[in-house]
């Protein structure tokens, strides 16, 4: 069963008199273990379908569900609970606090969520070293490189178990080789923990590694193909979504 479902959602921005349609009436089935990496230029609305399915920016129409529940029919409070127990996001700016070490970072939405610190320690340290980076525990920022920030935003992500992951952009910064420790990792959470991610990016490198490929453009999906061959849109449209 899909574990997220937008309906017919569109959005549009107004900037004094002038109206930008950024989604125009999208609908898609997420599913659990599945790394889906949305690919578009900028302006494409790739970010835009991604704050909307995470819950954070309300569709002007439409519908998301997520684990069976409309999202934009909870009120406030229950939707930033909703976020909290069972979602996590991944950031091109990494979004880690400078004076915080590794494990300060990834241990922080733990206690959030009401972890005794011992426990937040444990799976703090168990998410750092299933991305690889136990060694780096006690480092703060200043003392990792890009790649390595971003797997312990990662790890922070991966620590609350979350059955939803949202990644923005998380590879624009690095080069060819933290950016494929990236995915494989984000990969990972699919794999292991039966997460459904979503990753969207302009970066066609990452398209080997996915399990499915959606391109969008212009507010509308041109492709939506997986490495099953499940669908299977015209060649046409798929050759137009590989140069993204």
């Amino acid at each position: 069963m899909p574990a997220l479902v937008a309906e017919a959602i569109s959005k549009t921005y107004t900037t004094g008199p002038i109206q930008t349609r950024v989604l125009q009436n999208i609908s898609l089935s997420l599913e659990p273990r599945e790394l889906t990496l949305v690919l578009g230029p900028s302006g494409s609305g790739k970010s835009t379908l991604l704050a909307i399915l995470s819950g954070l920016l309300k569709p002007d129409s439409g519908q998301v569900s997520a684990l069976g529940e409309d999202l934009w029919k909870k009120s406030r409070a229950d939707l930033e609970r909703f976020r909290l127990e069972h979602t996590g996001f991944v950031f091109q700016g990494f979004n880690l606090f400078p004076a915080l070490t590794a494990l300060e970072q990834v241990m922080l939405p733990l206690e959030y969520l009401g972890l005794p610190k011992h426990l937040a320690r444990n799976r703090a340290m168990a998410s750092l070293e299933e991305v690889g980076l136990f060694s780096r525990l006690n480092f703060r920022p200043i003392e990792l490189s890009g790649g390595e920030k971003q797997r312990i935003a990662i790890a922070r992500a991966l620590a609350k178990k979350p059955q939803f992951l949202f990644a923005d952009e998380p590879t624009s910064a690095l080069d060819s080789v933290n950016g494929k420790n990236v995915i494989d990792a984000l990969h990972r959470v699919a794999r292991s923990y039966g997460a459904t991610v979503v990753c969207v990016s302009h970066d066609t490198r990452l398209a080997v590694d996915a399990d499915r490929i959606i391109a969008m453009e212009d507010g509308r999906i041109l492709s939506d193909v997986t490495n099953g061959g499940r669908r299977a849109p015209p060649v046409a449209a798929v050759s137009a979504g590989a140069n993204l």
